[in-house]
C-alpha cells in the first residue's frame, strides 16, 4: 500500500529571496508547510506523516540556517523519492543587488553575517548552497519580481485547480449586531423594503421562498443585484490574479434575517450560473 503522502516539495534558496513568499502560497494551495525544522529530524517526520491519510502534500523550508546539518540535504531527498514520494526541489534566488536592497530595506540582519557586512553574508550563502541550487527542480529568480508574481508563479506551478481557484463565500449579517470582521466587501442592503413590516413574513427568515420572493420582486432589489453581480465578476479574476486565495462578500441589513439573506442566496445562484462557486453563510439568521 502506498503511503498517502504522495508530494513533498522542499524551499532553499538565499535570504531575501523570497522563500516565506513561496511558502504561504504553498500553504494556500493545500500544502503543510513546516519552517526550518532540523534536517536530522525530517525522516522521521516523513516516517509519521506518511501513512496520515489526509495529508497528501508536503512543503518543507531547507536553508543557510541549518549549515552543519545542510548537506545531508542531497541523500534526505534521494531517499524520499526511492521510498516512492514525487520530491521537488525549489531553488529561490536573487541577484546580490535585489538582496542587497531588501536587506536595506528591511533592517534585517543576514543569518550569515549577523554583525558584519550584508554582501559577506550573501557570499557566503551562495557558496553554502551551490550544491542545493545545482540540483533543485525549479530555481526562481526573484530580482525583479513582486510578492504577486511570485506568488502566483508558485500556484501556477504547484498547485492543482481547486487549490488555485478564489475562494468566495458570500455572508449575510445584521448591523445591529456589528461588521463581519473577516468581510473584504461589505455591502449595505437597508435601503431595500423590509419584510419585517409585512405581518405574514415576519416571522420567516429570508431563505424562505414567500420572503425571497417578496424581496427580490422589487425592481430595486433586481437591479441592486445586478450590479452586484457584475461587480463581482470584474472583481474576482483580479483578485485571483493578483494571488487573493480568500474573498468574504458581507451583505448586510438591520437584523441579518430577511433582505441580506434573501440577497446571499440569490447572488450565491447568480455566480453559480457564471461557474463561479460560493459559500452561503448567515451569520444572524437565528438572532431574536
Amino acid at each position: 500500500m502506498a503511503p498517502a503522502l504522495q508530494r513533498i516539495v522542499f524551499v532553499t534558496g538565499m535570504s531575501g529571496g523570497g522563500k516565506q513568499t513561496a511558502v504561504r502560497a504553498l500553504e494556500d494551495s493545500g500544502y503543510f508547510c513546516i519552517d526550518n525544522l532540523p534536517v536530522p529530524v525530517i525522516p522521521k517526520l516523513l516516517e509519521i506523516l506518511g501513512h496520515a491519510a489526509d495529508l497528501t502534500k508536503l512543503a518543507l523550508v531547507v536553508d543557510a540556517r541549518e549549515q552543519r546539518y545542510l548537506g545531508e540535504t542531497p541523500k534526505l531527498i534521494s531517499e524520499a523519492r526511492a521510498r516512492g514520494h514525487q520530491v521537488q526541489l525549489v531553488f529561490l534566488d536573487a541577484s546580490d543587488e535585489a538582496i542587497l536592497r531588501r536587506f536595506s530595506e528591511t533592517r534585517r540582519r543576514h543569518p550569515l553575517a549577523p554583525e558584519g557586512a550584508v554582501l559577506d553574508g550573501i557570499l557566503a550563502e551562495r557558496q553554502l548552497l551551490a550544491e542545493l541550487r545545482a540540483m533543485a527542480d525549479e530555481v526562481f529568480d526573484t530580482s525583479d519580481t513582486t510578492v504577486h508574481e511570485l506568488k502566483r508563479a508558485v500556484q501556477e506551478r504547484f498547485s492543482d485547480e481547486r487549490a488555485t481557484s478564489l475562494n468566495v463565500t458570500i455572508s449575510s449579517f445584521g448591523y445591529r449586531y456589528g461588521l463581519p470582521l473577516q468581510a473584504d466587501l461589505v455591502l449595505d442592503a437597508r435601503f431595500l423594503p423590509n419584510p419585517y413590516f409585512v405581518p405574514d413574513l415576519r416571522e420567516h427568515p429570508g431563505s424562505d421562498p414567500r420572503v425571497s420572493k417578496w424581496v427580490l420582486d422589487h425592481q430595486v432589489a433586481k437591479d441592486f443585484l445586478a450590479k452586484v453581480e457584475d461587480l463581482l465578476l470584474f472583481l474576482l479574476p483580479r483578485y485571483r490574479d493578483e494571488g487573493k486565495a480568500y474573498l468574504t462578500v458581507a451583505l448586510g441589513c438591520t437584523g441579518g434575517r430577511h433582505r441580506s439573506v434573501a440577497l446571499a442566496e440569490a447572488l450565491g445562484a447568480a455566480l453559480a450560473q457564471h461557474g463561479v462557486r460560493a459559500r452561503v453563510r448567515h451569520r444572524d439568521v437565528d438572532r431574536e
